[in-house]
Formats: structure tokens, C-alpha cells, sequence
């Protein structure tokens, strides 16, 4: 039913990231790419763990022999979703520190620590 449309979605999300984080320059924009890429790594993952017809591991009178969906994708996602909600939030605020002591969200002119 459902076919290869999340694997598409997946390659959607990762190369919207990847060309954002290549070609603008703004910061907040930057931020937004790697959450992008972040949401297509879950969305492969989660993809990954499903299994047509599959029953959800936590249902316990499963009947015998029926196909169960993979747990293991599930919680390597919901953990990933937690770290990549602190590191956005890390970055957004170094993202408001760089603006405070230097006016712009410019990647261009806050490189002022060149050796």
C-alpha cells in the first residue's frame, strides 16, 4: 500500500537539509537544515522497523505465529528525537549569541577568528 513513498520522503528531507546547510548563509536557516536531516533520519528509521500486517510489540495476546513490528527502530527514534531537540535548542542558542555581540545572522561576516 504504501510502497517506497517514505524511503522518497526520507531522500526529500535529507537532500532539502543538505542543500540548505550548502547553500544559504543565515544561521536560523542553517539550524533549519539539520533539523531537516535530523526528521529524515527518524522518518528511515522508523521506516525500517515496519512490517506489513505487523502487530505492535506491546500487545501481549498476540496469536501465534503473527508478524510482530520491530521495536529496536522505535526506541533508537524516540531517542534520537530527544537529542536532537537539545541540540537544536543548543544551537539556537548559540545562534542569539552570535547576534547579541555581532548584529547579524550573517555566516559571512562573523568569521572574525581567522588565525
Amino acid at each position: 500500500m504504501i510502497g517506497n513513498l517514505p524511503f522518497v520522503a526520507c531522500m526529500i528531507l535529507v537532500a532539502l537539509g543538505l542543500w540548505t546547510l550548502l547553500a544559504k548563509r543565515n544561521l536560523i536557516k542553517l539550524v533549519i537544515g539539520m533539523s531537516l536531516i535530523e526528521s529524515g533520519v527518524n522518518l528511515f528509521l522508523v521506516t525500517l522497523g515496519y512490517v506489513r500486517g505487523g502487530i505492535p510489540p506491546i500487545y501481549t495476546f498476540a496469536p501465534e505465529g503473527a508478524p510482530m513490528v520491530l521495536p529496536t527502530p522505535q526506541a533508537l527514534t524516540l531517542t534520537s528525537i530527544v537529542i536532537a531537540v537539545a541540540t537544536t535548542a543548543l544551537m539556537l542558542a548559540f545562534v542569539v549569541v552570535i547576534y547579541r555581540h555581532k548584529g547579524t545572522l550573517d555566516a559571512r561576516k562573523i568569521r572574525d577568528l581567522r588565525g
